[in-house]
């Protein structure tokens, strides 16, 4: 019984060996370049005076206030995700497709109406559309379906409007989860809605402020769990509950960090606690036990440690290949 032929495939798809790869003028190409920099970079219409362009403001929004401080990391994601799957990306590359027109047409339907309401969000919402369009034109339907998530992913480093309700919704979530996790270890506390304060007067009232809500850890573990989503080799509602499962991370990792600094005010320097390690907690407490659970999460769906089940997928493919390559003598 002859053995059946291997055939490559991209993400499953079969590639044809009758089908050519063609690569796109460089003329059109270098065109689209400029123009997508003329129009982000150099035409001033956004902030204060309209001095800004779309690159200038989003630039600028990346700050404290905006709890986005995060956000010039999104640029190196973006281009690590690409990088990462560059091989495969080469190997996907076949004939353009018009459809890709279509979109770039909506990218540029966003654009102009960002342009016209002078709102620098709907501007930046527009690029990705207009660089997967042009990607699906350029390259085709197979590079452009393996670089949705990298170039849409960019969506999530827009600072949002200041949503107030919200963001008091999660201060008194956060002071509440301080005051019944601070209890655990003996220390007792009195509420007033976002301010908390030591029962026996060892410590200044402090206010859960709205970046303590958790909102700010909550972004940056969004940034963190999408990428670590799309590099995981799981199936695709694995991939969804990883990303998602960043929300009550962030929650809970920001409940302990609030939590430390009032066990630390109770039991050790209370001014130590409201001034260093409130700095300094986000970075050395909420961010290593955020990663930690994240780990644990990606090996409970994978069933193992992460880079073992790996390694196993590994040599099982070789396996696989070698049978499929072996060739049996006919009796």
């Amino acid at each position: 019984m002859p053995s059946q032929a291997y055939q490559p495939a991209i993400d499953g798809v079969p590639i044809s060996d009758a089908e050519t790869v063609e690569t796109p003028y460089w003329g059109p190409l270098a065109l689209s370049v400029l123009v997508l920099l003329w129009f982000y970079g150099f035409e001033n219409r956004y902030g204060v005076g309209r001095v800004q362009s779309a690159f200038d403001w989003i630039w600028s929004a990346w700050n404290y206030e905006t709890d986005y401080e995060h956000g010039p990391l999104f640029p190196l994601i973006v281009a690590g995700l690409v990088f990462y799957r560059f091989d495969r990306l080469k190997a996907a590359a076949g004939k353009g497709s018009g459809w890709g027109l279509a979109v770039v047409f909506l990218g540029a339907l966003f654009y102009a109406a960002g342009y016209r309401t002078l709102q620098p969000r709907v501007t930046m919402g527009a690029l990705p559309f207009l660089l997967w369009g042009a990607t699906w034109y350029f390259w085709g339907v197979r590079v452009a379906r393996m670089l949705v998530f990298p170039l849409f992913f960019f969506l999530l480093a827009i600072p949002l409007p200041s949503f107030r309700q919200a963001t008091y919704q999660l201060q008194l979530f956060a002071t509440s989860m301080a005051h019944h996790g601070s209890a655990l270890f003996g220390v007792e506390t009195i509420v007033r809605g976002t301010e908390i304060s030591s029962s026996h007067g060892k410590w200044e009232r402090l206010d859960i402020a709205g970046g303590c809500s958790g909102i700010r850890s909550l972004m940056a573990l969004l940034m963190i769990s999408g990428a670590w989503a799309y590099i995981a080799k799981m199936a695709m509602w694995k991939r969804v509950f990883l990303f998602l499962s960043a929300f009550p991370l962030a929650i809970l990792g920001n409940s302990l960090r609030v939590t430390s600094i009032f066990v630390i005010g109770e039991y050790g320097d209370a001014s130590w606690a409201r001034n260093t390690w409130h700095d300094w907690s986000g970075l050395l407490l909420f961010y290593p036990f955020s990663l930690m659970l994240l780990l644990v999460i990606h090996s409970l769906l994978e069933g193992g440690v992460p880079w073992k089940k790996s390694n196993r997928r590994q040599v099982r493919r070789m396996a696989v290949t070698q049978e499929a390559n072996t060739k049996i003598p006919e009796s």
